[in-house]
């Protein structure tokens, strides 16, 4: 396997689950011990990864995994989020996608519903370049993409020139994907930009909805987005417990399970 190959196959291990270990690596990729701790190496120094004696993690780093890496994450969680999500979503409306791997299964749960095409279709308006092209051949979508400067490890457009779209539209749903969700503290994100951007599109939308999975329940990231006042409805899936969903309903969140 050529390096490059390889330093993917890393990646996606480590997202998938959480750490990985020189011997394992050497044993699946048939690369020498040496040669994989370099491998390992190279990647830290890109901040990809967190080095330990014996491997690398995932979990303790400070920053996001490019959205690739963790799309395998709590992937049927997500999918069973999509479908609920898309179920709200009526022909004719208008949908905000804000960017995240929760909002891209949506954007697939959208594109596979067979009934817009009979009717009147859907306009998406997304900050996400990955949601904009994954919908940008169903000609039942119509997609339209706020501009902006992009994140690379979100693939989300932020900025002025986000703002400056948003404020000239109105949304009937928008769907905001989020790294903590915290009764107390809210909906919060790792990036300001990002949460600026999540928060405009929640207010252009008659109902905001987060969708999270549950995992990310009791985190609280680094810039606020909003609280129940903004997000009056929360999706999450079945692995809620149930300390947390009181939590969520006595500080005023509506709070839907798939």
């Amino acid at each position: 396997m050529k390096r490059a190959a390889r330093l993917n196959a890393i990646l996606d291990l480590l997202a998938a689950d959480g750490e990985v270990n020189v011997d394992e690596l050497v044993e699946r990729f048939g690369a020498s011990a040496a040669t994989t701790r370099r491998d390992l190496d190279s990647l830290a120094e890109q901040r990809l990864l967190t080095r330990t004696h014996g491997g690398a993690v995932a979990h303790s780093v400070a920053y996001e995994l490019p959205i690739r890496y963790k799309s395998h994450q709590r992937s049927h969680e997500k999918e069973s989020i999509a479908l609920v999500a898309a179920a709200l979503v009526a022909p004719g409306m208008v949908v905000g996608l804000s960017g995240g791997t929760t909002t891209t299964a949506i954007a697939a749960a959208l594109a596979a519903r067979d009934d817009l095409a009979a009717g009147t279709g859907i306009t998406v308006v997304t900050n996400a370049v990955n949601i904009a092209a994954q919908l940008a051949t169903r000609p039942d979508i119509k997609v339209v993409v706020t501009g902006g400067v992009i994140h690379s490890r979100s693939y989300e457009l932020v900025g002025p020139f986000v703002e400056q779209l948003l404020r000239g539209v109105r949304l009937d749903i928008a769907f905001i994907g989020v790294n903590g969700m915290d009764a107390a503290a809210g909906a919060t994100t790792q990036d300001e930009r990002e949460a600026a951007v999540n928060r405009m599109m929640a207010e252009r939308a008659r109902r905001a909805v987060v969708v999270t999975d549950s995992s990310k329940i009791g985190t609280v990231a680094f810039a606020a987005v909003g609280g129940p006042e903004l997000f009056p409805v929360l999706l999450t899936d079945d692995g809620l417990d149930a300390a947390s969903l009181t939590a969520l309903r006595d500080a005023g969140y509506e709070v839907l399970t798939a």
